[in-house]
């Protein structure tokens, strides 16, 4: 019986416990978003629902801002990899045209003449 007697006392403490602490995050949902709350109802009390709310559409418009940015960043990678094999082919057919040129001017008869150690 005094177990039983124990936990009925306990039982409205923790559930205060737990009210406070949603209670607490709610408000600190509130500071965080207090820019976004005040263009969208500047002179209304917000009720908890509202604080969760708002931050559901904040935190979504997050989200899709920052998929949007990912996408972008992931085009701007793939067209500077692009660019950058454009590069490389162009570097590489300039070498082989210099390359080419080199062993042309080599094999002319003014510089064909066998090298002798001795």
């Amino acid at each position: 019986m005094t177990l039983f007697f124990f936990l009925q006392l306990r039982k409205p403490l923790v559930e205060k416990l737990r009210r406070e602490r949603i209670n607490s995050s709610i408000e600190q949902l509130k500071s965080l978003l207090s820019p976004e709350f005040l263009k969208q109802q500047p002179d209304s009390k917000l009720e908890k629902a509202d604080i969760l709310e708002m931050t559901v559409c904040v935190l979504r418009r997050l989200q899709q801002q920052n998929q949007q940015q990912k996408r972008l960043l992931n085009n701007i990678n793939k067209l500077q990899s692009s660019s950058d094999n454009n590069l490389r082919e162009a570097d590489f057919s300039l070498l082989s045209s210099t390359v080419q040129t080199s062993i042309t001017k080599e094999k002319s008869p003014v510089n064909s003449a066998v090298w002798r150690p001795w």
